[in-house]
């Protein structure tokens, strides 16, 4: 069977995932399977061994995630509804779905007005929230009845979340639990709306908040699964309605501690949300459905011409989210490496584009450069001084102090002498980590064994991502080269610990300069010949015109408050 007019693959095929199409078993290649004929629980010994015992028995499983601008107003969840639709004819189907878009910056806007007592602006705010919900329920369900019972589950949550702001305001304290619980609130309507929708259009659908299904721990912000007992929840709770033909729409970037406290897994968790479901439920894939037509080779912003990739691995993508790049959130691929479930990057809003899909392994000879990415909201942070060579405890006490401020270090180098010591963290906690840096060596300043730590805020890194780079001759001299014809000023290099990562620091004016020369060193894209001519001829991938996600796209869902 071929795709269908929204070029979702219908089960026979096999370029989504590596399941059969039909009721035909698979070949598991055991003994005991071709004596009995069934494959037996009990010798399932790993992830990837259920989903393939699964397959063997049931339709293939998809889990879709929807993020902020695709379910940004009802002609956007129109569409959602369709690529659903259509997916459920010949699959079972979990929904994830993220805040209408820009719905999370106003909750939380709505929370730290309430900090400050701005009474009056969270009422503003709310109102305004609940005009963009009451237009889309408008739109999309036409029984007024049903518009009714959905119009008071949703109230039921506003009224919630304005207690916790008034709560706030008494208090004049934003505690990260009550943050959490407001900021969550745009997840839990959108799912009301998208699972009421699909029902109008003759999908049955049930909405399930996440706190019933992701345990986690209890650090509100970036809460972490615990993946037992989460797999135990999405076993016990979605199974019997995928049994039934029930979709179920859940809450995505939620979850929630052992004993019920809501938790939230960081802003844009709505991916790691899809990842953490797939790999419970052993899903045959997780398609992550955004606003761009999958992973590019650079920011489309920054760099003309840059183009979709195809397929890539695990550890690329993951370095390129790491690094800077919003299509994907940083912890989404973990859960599905142990089960090697696909993921696939779509366009909603040119579903008849393949996109990206992420695999384990990536293609086949896949070595090389691949894309590029770059943070600019960075920090340089040097401990130094003649003093410090023979200072033994020095490394361990510095990251030791920054782990303490909860700062992340992207980046770390170190001269061969040993007297400086730089590393980056995110421009945020800056400030931060310096104060306590000097703190902690206040006693090796004052008699000199430190001479200075050091903050550099104008400063960017640029990260060359591709599989197997270290063992190609000659990558880092092309990167190097084309940066110093361009007059780029590299202030730090890191290689070797990541064979797929090379990542360098440059001066922020000079990072857009940085990434064109390098995209155009190695022809990863299309580059605009008339604008940007090229000394040889340029990469054959080229992107879709039809897309409507040229210009900014890479990073607009997160811009957008998309969790």
């Amino acid at each position: 069977m071929g795709k269908s007019q929204l070029g979702v693959p219908a089960s026979g095929e096999r370029a989504i995932g590596s399941f059969n199409g039909g009721n035909s078993p698979l070949n598991l290649g055991s003994t005991v399977a071709k004596r009995a004929g069934i494959f037996q629980e009990a010798s399932i010994h790993s992830a990837l061994d259920r989903r393939r015992a699964e397959r063997s028995r049931k339709k293939p499983l998809r889990v879709m995630k929807f993020g902020g601008t695709s379910v940004g107003n009802a002609s956007c969840i129109r569409r959602v509804i369709e690529i659903i639709r259509q997916a459920s004819h010949q699959n079972d189907v979990v929904v994830v779905v993220s805040a209408m878009s820009g719905v999370t910056n106003k909750l939380i806007e709505a929370a730290t007005q309430s900090e400050a007592g701005e009474r009056d602006q969270v009422a503003t705010i709310f109102e305004e929230l609940r005009k963009q919900h009451d237009a889309a329920v408008t739109a999309l369900v036409p029984s007024s009845a049903e518009r009714r019972r959905l119009g008071q589950r949703m109230q039921s949550i506003f009224d919630e979340g304005d207690h916790l702001c008034q709560g706030t305001i008494l208090l004049r304290e934003l505690t990260p639990r009550a943050r959490d619980s407001i900021s969550s609130l745009g997840e839990r309507l959108s799912a009301l709306l998208v699972a009421a929708a699909l029902t109008d259009y003759g999908v049955v659908s049930e909405t399930i908040e996440a706190t019933e299904l992701v345990v986690t721990d209890s650090c509100h912000g970036s809460a972490e699964p615990r993946m037992d007992l989460t797999r135990e929840r999405c076993q016990a709770r979605l199974r019997p309605l995928l049994q039934q033909g029930i979709v179920p729409v859940v809450t995505g970037f939620i979850g929630a501690t052992e004993e019920g406290v809501l938790t939230t897994l960081g802003r844009g968790g709505s991916d790691y949300s899809a990842t953490i479901l797939g790999s419970a439920v052993d899903a045959d894939e997780v398609l992550i459905w955004t606003d761009v037509d999958g992973v590019l080779t650079a920011d489309p912003r920054l760099v003309p011409g840059a183009s979709t990739i195809p397929e890539i691995s695990y550890l690329e993508a993951a370095e390129l989210a790491y690094f800077g790049a919003k299509v994907l959130h940083p912890k989404t691929l973990r859960p599905v490496m142990q089960s090697e479930i696909p993921v696939w990057i779509r366009n909603t809003f040119a579903p008849e584009l393949s996109g990206t899909k992420i695999t384990p392994t990536g293609p086949p000879n896949g070595g090389g450069v691949k894309a590029l990415t770059a943070i600019s909201d960075v920090a340089l942070i040097t401990v130094g001084g003649p003093g410090i060579v023979g200072m033994r405890d020095v490394l361990g006490r510095t990251f030791t102090t920054t782990a303490a401020v909860r700062a992340d270090i992207l980046l770390i180098s170190q001269s061969s002498s040993q007297n400086d010591i730089c590393f980056v963290v995110p421009l945020g906690v800056a400030k931060g980590a310096v104060e306590a840096l000097r703190r902690e060596f206040r006693q090796d300043l004052t008699h000199e064994k430190v001479e200075h730590i050091t903050l550099k805020t104008t400063i960017a890194i640029v990260a060359v991502v591709g599989e197997r780079m270290r063992g190609i001759p000659g990558i880092v001299g092309r990167t190097l080269g084309a940066l110093g014809r361009e007059g780029v000023n590299i202030i730090a290099i890191a290689q070797g610990s990541s064979e797929c990562n090379i990542s360098l620091v440059v001066a922020q004016k000079d990072m857009k300069a940085a990434l064109f020369a390098v995209h155009q060193e190695f022809q990863l894209g299309a580059v605009n010949a008339e604008a940007f001519p090229l000394s040889s001829t340029p990469s054959t991938i080229d992107q879709p015109k039809s897309s409507p996600s040229r210009g900014p796209g890479i990073a607009t869902e997160l811009a957008q408050g998309m969790d």
